[in-house]
């Protein structure tokens, strides 16, 4: 029991009075069943429900909530009966200590439950249940005067909500939101306050009986979230009721019937908006600007203020805020508060406003402000970024993205720095795709959600894309001659986007603006430096969406801090705004439609297919089928993929559906996708046989039956996501092994074995001797050790996808004497290869050894000696190689701090079961480490 908390009930109690079993109906569908000597607590909320908290000496707690009506009522006084029974002297009851409510926004909505079955006893033996003449509508004062003051209180129930939330995090399932937002029904642990409550569901005056016994309730729930029990909001199938499940368990399986039929109303009253919505224009500021590492020097005001109305919403977008090394791996700058106010001081000063979300990501930094007036109308905020850095270690490119829904329009604003050079406009293509692919929002409530799952999506930044033209005194020239529209003919988003290679889906505004790249800085003078840069329209601003209409596209050329021009654009967006009045009317009509269909058809679907084979499954490698799943039945469904028992997901980790949970309308189809990729997670038990290509898909329908979909396939092994020790032992393409167990002597070309002769330890060539290092690792290195020791920018330009694949299979199926692709590419697959190791290079035992020994350069070595020989050969080898790079570092823009701080990563890795709690001063001290071997003398 917990301190300070009434007893109830306890074995001797129910001893002296027959009450063998306490049965307490629960969400209307079934009878939950506690020994006795369990002790019970009881809880009184200032609402029409009661909370009880249930603890025995071996079990755990449980939280439910029970309509407060006649049986709940009868229940506590035979409870409190048996209480007194065995009091061995008087004790005094704490006083009450009522629960705070949230801030009441009026009644809450709550969709009528199925009838419940009768529950004719409460408590066994002679004690049958009491019938009390207090009317319903006044059982909670009844209930506040006359119990609430005997039973006590608990003072918070937050540990209990806590405790069920972690054993059950796992098993939520819940639904897919269909934009745009809804008026609030029951929250199921809500993120956000309710915004659009409205009045009860109707109770026909002919059918109230029935209607009070599915469940409806005309009493809003006060509760503030943090007191909502898991139970309101966790999905289980009610088919699996019989299986092996703890007592605590069991009352969440039951339970997703409510949360699920709550979330079909939303569904449904989304695909009638149209009847309670009205469009109201509002103003968006939308900025960009590159400001070149710089801090601001000037008023922002020519910039932010060039309007003479104030507008609703700013969104202000900046890239390269920080050109410091130490910033492309994410770390704290000092310039994000700097810009930050400047932005503040400079806003319209004809209204106030109010931030209400600024993400930064390196050098690139988003900032929302709204009018104070609007703040109360956003809501379901949350941001994110994506880095596209070379593996997404480094952010120096990428996204931030803030995603809010502003009255009932949702809206997703990104701001990218994508890759730069004239030439490499397929790299920003696949930067753009990364950032779409990769952007996903989660919000507690809803599945994640994607970039384009928005109304309207507004994407600005430096997209870096270029001319093709190649000659800067002609580009100059035509911008002299206000030749722009000839010059936009050769520009290279436009380009992209006429052939359906990037941003396809979205609109940009008439450009009547000279380019805003590249100019000397604190000038208006074009780039004057040696590479004489051609100008180009880098900064962009554009959207997709319907009821957006821009009024002004511009750039400011008295802004000169930076290399760039800012550019700026002002929409009117037209805003769905919800009639409350009209709301109610159609959520009345859905909640009765919804009853009576209920009550005669149950749910069905048809999949177009339940078997599929994925041939030849590589790494890195995506494959998708699909198939079709059609509501044939006559009432709408709720659909949802659903872990099996004892899973924690629905899937295995290189398996994915998309979209895994949705609604279906009668006669309905929807396509779902499903998405083999083997990623570095999944690789090396896919490599070891200790998995293999095959899952079962269990898709449940809410009220409904389950639907069995069978994945299987066969896959290809790869170098990548093998060890160091097994990769020493192949002397042949990885591809011809039949298991990693055969690592006898190859039968491959001449070639093929002079190649990996002299790897072999003293020199030796019996088959028992092992490699010195792996010939991939030899591969890859000496490829860039050749050829790429002056790339510009090694080591921080991503590769291209296509290329990386190839290099792979190169790998995986043959000893090549040269690899494909740039030399961006290969050096990212090496990157890639030594963080799919399943055993980073310094071992992980020694990890925390490695850590405390970064200050010594003598126990730095004495670890690396103390490695496995394979493990410690490659950090050797790679040393070597990594500090001859850096006697390029004038051509290659390499520097000790920048190579040390992206090795560290991976190979230094903390053990699986500490990851999460690597701080930055153990990065900073792995980094140390590596930075000792770069900047010492050279070594055997």
């Amino acid at each position: 029991m917990c301190s300070g908390l009434g007893v109830l009930a306890t074995p001797d109690a129910v001893v002296s009075r027959p009450v063998a079993q306490l049965s307490i109906p629960v969400n209307h569908r079934f009878e939950i069943i506690r020994e006795a000597e369990e002790a019970l607590l009881i809880d009184f909320s200032d609402d029409s429900c009661i909370t009880i908290r249930i603890k025995g000496e071996k079990s755990p707690e449980l939280m439910l909530e029970l309509q407060d009506d006649e049986r709940t009522q009868t229940f506590l006084t035979q409870v409190k009966s048996a209480q007194e029974q065995v009091a061995i002297k008087p004790s005094k009851p704490k006083a009450m200590e009522p629960l705070t409510p949230a801030a009441f926004r009026g009644p809450v909505p709550v969709p009528p439950q199925r009838a419940t079955k009768t529950v004719t006893s409460l408590v066994g033996g002679d004690n049958q249940a009491k019938t009390f003449n207090t009317p319903v509508s006044n059982i909670n004062n009844t209930a506040a005067n006359h119990n609430a003051t005997e039973y006590g209180f608990g003072e918070s129930l937050k540990n209990t909500v806590k405790v069920e939330e972690k054993k059950n995090q796992q098993n939520r399932i819940v639904a897919s939101r269909e934009p745009p937002p809804v008026p609030t029904l029951p929250p199921r642990k809500a993120s956000f306050p309710p915004s659009n409550p409205l009045p009860p569901a109707p109770v026909p005056k002919d059918s109230a009986a029935p209607f009070q016994a599915r469940g409806s309730s005309v009493i809003p729930n006060t509760k503030p979230d943090s007191f909502r029990s898991e139970f309101d909001y966790m999905d289980r199938p009610a088919s699996w009721c019989d299986s092996p499940a703890t007592n605590s368990m069991r009352p969440g399986m039951y339970s997703s019937e409510a949360g699920q039929r709550e979330n079909l109303i939303k569904h449904r009253l989304g695909k009638k908006e149209k009847e309670y919505v009205d469009i109201q224009p509002f103003s968006f500021f939308i900025g960009t600007w590159n400001v070149n590492g710089q801090s601001p020097d000037s008023s922002l005001e020519p910039w932010l203020c060039c309007d003479p109305d104030p507008p609703d919403i700013y969104a202000v977008g900046f890239q390269e805020l920080d050109l410091s090394t130490e910033a492309f791996f994410y770390m704290d700058s000092s310039k994000e508060q700097v810009w930050i106010e400047a932005v503040e001081r400079n806003l319209h000063r004809k209204a106030d406003y109010k931030r209400i979300r600024v993400i930064r990501l390196v050098g690139m930094m988003l900032v929302v402000f709204v009018k104070k007036k609007h703040k109360k109308h956003i809501k379901e905020l949350a941001a994110e970024h994506v880095g596209t850095g070379i593996m997404g270690k480094m952010g120096n490119k990428g996204g931030v993205a803030v995603r809010f829904v502003f009255h009932n329009t949702s809206f997703c604003i990104v701001n990218c720095h994508l890759a730069a050079h004239v030439e490499d406009f397929e790299r920003r293509n696949q930067d753009y795709r990364d950032i779409c692919a990769r952007m996903t929002f989660h919000l507690l409530d809803y599945p994640p959600l994607s970039i384009v799952k928005h109304d309207v999506v507004i994407w600005l930044g430096d997209l870096n894309y270029r001319l093709f033209l190649y000659d800067a005194a002609e580009v100059k020239y035509l911008i002299a001659e206000n030749a722009l529209k000839k010059l936009q003919e050769f520009d290279q988003l436009n380009i992209q986007r006429q052939t359906k290679r990037a941003f396809t889906d979205f609109m940009e505004g008439e450009i009547n603006f000279i380019p805003t790249y590249k100019y000397d800085t604190k000038t208006d003078r074009w780039d004057s430096s040696g590479k004489c840069r051609i100008p180009a329209w880098c900064d962009r601003i554009l959207w997709r969406g319907s009821n957006v209409q821009q009024l002004k596209y511009r750039s400011h050329m008295e802004m000169k801090t930076s290399d760039h021009k800012p550019v700026s654009s002002l929409f009117r967006i037209g805003v769905k705004v919800v009639d409350e009045q009209r709301q109610k009317r159609v959520f009345e009509d859905i909640v009765r439609a919804m009853d009576r269909m209920e009550n005669d058809f149950l749910p069905s679907v048809s999949l177009s297919r339940i078997d599929f084979t994925f041939k030849d499954v590589k790494f890195r490698q995506l494959q998708k089928e699909r198939f079709l799943i059609k509501n044939d039945g006559q009432v709408p469904c709720h659909f949802a993929f659903i872990p099996k028992p004892n899973d924690p997901s629905y899937c295995k980790s290189w398996l994915r559906a998309e979209p895994s949970d949705g609604f279906l309308e009668p006669s309905e189809t929807l396509e779902i996708y499903l998405e083999v990729y083997v990623s570095k997670d999944s690789v090396t038990l896919l490599n070891s046989g200790q998995d293999s290509i095959y899952d079962i898909l269990v898709l449940h329908l809410d009220r409904g039956k389950d639907y069995f979909i069978t994945i299987s396939g066969n896959y290809l092994s790869s170098c990548f996501g093998t060890s160091l020790e097994t990769l020493c032992r192949i002397k042949k393409p990885v591809r011809e092994v039949t298991n990693l167990i055969d690592l006898g002597e190859d039968n491959g070309t001449e070639k093929e074995k002079s190649m990996v002769h002299f790897l072999l330890v003293d020199g030796g060539s019996s088959e028992d001797i092992p490699l010195k290092i792996p010939k991939e690792v030899w591969i890859l290195v000496n490829h860039l050790f050749t050829k790429s020791c002056d790339q510009e920018d090694l080591f921080q330009t991503p590769g291209l996808q296509e290329e990386l694949q190839s290099i792979i299979d190169c790998l995986d199926t043959s000893i090549p004497q040269s690899l494909p692709g740039c030399n961006h590419s290969v050096a990212e697959a090496l990157l890639i290869f030594l963080e799919a190791l399943p055993e980073p290079v310094v071992c992980y035992e020694l990890y925390q050894r490695c850590l405390d020994s970064s200050h010594d350069s003598r126990l730095c070595k004495q670890l690396i000696s103390q490695l496995p020989r394979a493990h410690r050969n490659v950090f050797r080898y790679l040393m070597s190689f990594l500090k001859e790079l850096l006697k390029h570092s004038n051509n290659n823009n390499l520097t000790a701090n920048l190579i040390a701080t992206l090795f560290a990563s991976l190979l230094i890795r903390p053990p699986p079961n500490m990851a999460s709690r690597q701080s930055g001063q153990d990065r900073q001290k792995a980094i140390n480490f590596i930075l000792g071997f770069l900047m010492s003398g050279d070594e055997d």
